[in-house]
C-alpha cells in the first residue's frame, strides 16, 4: 500500500512538472511544439496545446493553425472564423487567404473565393495552386476566359501537374477553341501516362 501511495505521489509530481514545463515554455517554444505536433499529424494534441494559450496571446499563425485544424475536423464554420482572425492580425498572410478561399470554393461561394485567391496572389505571386484554385472558382462562375488565364499562369509556374492541363482543356472547350483544346489534352494525356508508370 505504501509503494502504491509513493507511485501515486510520483505520478502527481511528474504530471505537475509537465504542466509547469508547458506553462514555463516561452511562446515561441510552445508554438514550435504545436507546429511540430501538427506537422506530425498529431492533430488532437496540437489542438489541446493551442487551447491552453489564451486568445489574447495567440498570433496570426496560431489562429491559422486553428483554422486548419478545424478544417481537418470538418468544421468549416469555425475554420472560417479562425482564418479571418488570422487575416485580421496579418492581412498579408497569403496562406490564410488561400485556405479561406478553399472553404468558399467548397461552399460554391465563387466570388468570395476569387477575392481570397486574388489576395493570396497579391502577397505571394509565385505559388501555382493559388492560380489553379482561382481558375476553378472562375469555372464555377462560367468565366472561361478568366479561368483559362489563371490555369495558364499556374502551368507557367508548375508545368508537371496534369490537373492544371485538364482544367485548362475544359476552359478551352467552353471557349470553343478546338485547336488549343486538342493541344492541351495531348499534354494532359502525356502527363497522365507518366504518372501511371
Amino acid at each position: 500500500m505504501k509503494k502504491l501511495f509513493q507511485l501515486l505521489i510520483l505520478f502527481c509530481i511528474i504530471s505537475a512538472s509537465l504542466n509547469q514545463c508547458f506553462a514555463e515554455q516561452s511562446f515561441d517554444e510552445k508554438k514550435k511544439e504545436i507546429i511540430a505536433l501538427y506537422n506530425s499529424n498529431n492533430l488532437e494534441e496540437a489542438y489541446k496545446m493551442i487551447s491552453k494559450i489564451t486568445e489574447d496571446e495567440r498570433d496570426y499563425e496560431l489562429w491559422y493553425l486553428l483554422g486548419n485544424l478545424s478544417q481537418d475536423f470538418d468544421n468549416d464554420v469555425n475554420a472560417s472564423f479562425f482564418l479571418q482572425k488570422s487575416i485580421i492580425m496579418n492581412p498579408k498572410f497569403d496562406k490564410a487567404h488561400y485556405n479561406l478561399g478553399n472553404i468558399y470554393l467548397k461552399d460554391k461561394k465563387y466570388n468570395s473565393a476569387i477575392n481570397e485567391y486574388k489576395l493570396a496572389i497579391k502577397y505571394k505571386k509565385d505559388f501555382p495552386y493559388y492560380y489553379y484554385n482561382l481558375g476553378c472558382a472562375h469555372l464555377g462562375l462560367k468565366e472561361y476566359k478568366e479561368a483559362r488565364n489563371a490555369f495558364k499562369k499556374a502551368i507557367q509556374l508548375k508545368n508537371d501537374d496534369a490537373k492544371f492541363y485538364y482544367n485548362l482543356a475544359f476552359a478551352y472547350k467552353n471557349l470553343g477553341n478546338e485547336k488549343e483544346l486538342k493541344k492541351t489534352l495531348d499534354l494532359y494525356n502525356n502527363l497522365k501516362d507518366k504518372e501511371e508508370i
